[in-house]
């Protein structure tokens, strides 16, 4: 008769709902498809754009590169952070200590994938050059959905968006350009599907040259006198020395009797990019946003 009773009572109590059990989620990225069992809690980033991308995200990392911290970053990476190998060489051991629950690669360290992947859930967030904001904001929605973050992901592309919109118009009607690279003390340059590609291909801003080799990281190298000849209106500056942390070399190098006849040296219409956004972290969302800022500010300084 108890018996029977406390079966009753069970039958009439309020059904308890059970917290759902998390999902398997599989996410597509640069070297195929990475099964991950609910939102990763532990995550390694072995590239600062990914940094660049979850900071902006509000996502917690628990270890990041040792070399070549951007500076617009640095007070956003704790202290006691676990540093974890080179960009191009990550350290496997310290990563696989860590017991991440997803590593994230990219660009430097994407050849990594293979090694790391049998450790932890790994993704490869590199971006194809040829299309940079597409790629930016691939990877902001991906990010979105692996941490469950869609609503941020959300107003961040639409604040890129507004950006690129303001930069266009900042742009419009002002002429041509051209993006360099000095490479201690030597010149470069970087045409349309390079890394700072968007500027040619988000802004509208036309080139001044077309048939480009700049898969270098010191670009396709040129003369202070091809530049007098090609006499853009407007020069982009990536200075790699600074991008790398060495100390700038950018401003002296430009600074001379040949420079000084041009259209953009004579108009001061030069626009010296962040170096570690322009060089480190192009595919960061926040670097990104800090380039535009600054090519918005060179046009309207110049009105």
């Amino acid at each position: 008769m108890l018996v029977s009773v406390g079966l009753a009572c069970c039958s009439l109590a309020p059904q308890m709902s059970l917290p759902a059990a998390a999902q398997p989620v599989t996410i597509a990225h640069a070297q195929g498809e990475t099964v991950l069992e609910g939102v990763p809690g532990r995550v390694i980033v072995a590239d600062w754009a990914a940094f660049d991308n979850l900071e902006a995200l509000g996502v917690p990392v628990a270890g990041v590169p040792a070399t070549a911290t951007p500076a617009y970053l640095a007070s956003k990476v704790p202290a006691d952070t676990p540093r974890i190998g080179s960009l191009q060489e990550p350290d496997v051991e310290a990563i696989a200590a860590a017991e991440p629950d997803l590593v994230i690669v990219a660009a430097r360290s994407r050849q990594s994938f293979p090694t790391l992947s049998q450790i932890a859930p790994t993704i490869d967030t590199t971006v194809d050059n040829a299309d940079i904001v597409a790629g930016v904001t691939a990877n902001i929605r991906r990010y979105g959905e692996i941490f469950q973050r869609e609503a941020r992901a959300a107003e961040l592309i639409a604040a890129l968006d507004a950006k690129l919109a303001e930069a266009r118009e900042a742009a419009a009607g002002r002429g041509t350009g051209l993006v360099v690279v000095v490479n201690g003390g030597r010149l470069g340059v970087y045409g349309p599907g390079s890394r700072v590609a968007w500027i040619y291909d988000a802004l509208n801003v036309p080139s001044v040259i077309d048939d480009v080799d700049d898969r270098d990281h010191g670009g396709d190298a040129i003369s202070f006198e091809y530049l007098l000849e090609k006499n853009p209106d407007w020069l982009f500056v990536v200075d790699r020395d600074a991008g790398i942390g060495n100390e700038g070399s950018a401003r002296a190098t430009l600074d001379n009797e040949l420079v000084h006849q041009t259209t953009f040296w004579t108009k001061n219409q030069i626009v010296y990019l962040d170096p570690a956004a322009a060089y480190v972290t192009m595919h960061g969302y926040t670097g990104l946003m800090l380039m535009l800022d600054q090519v918005i500010a060179g046009y309207r300084s110049a009105s």
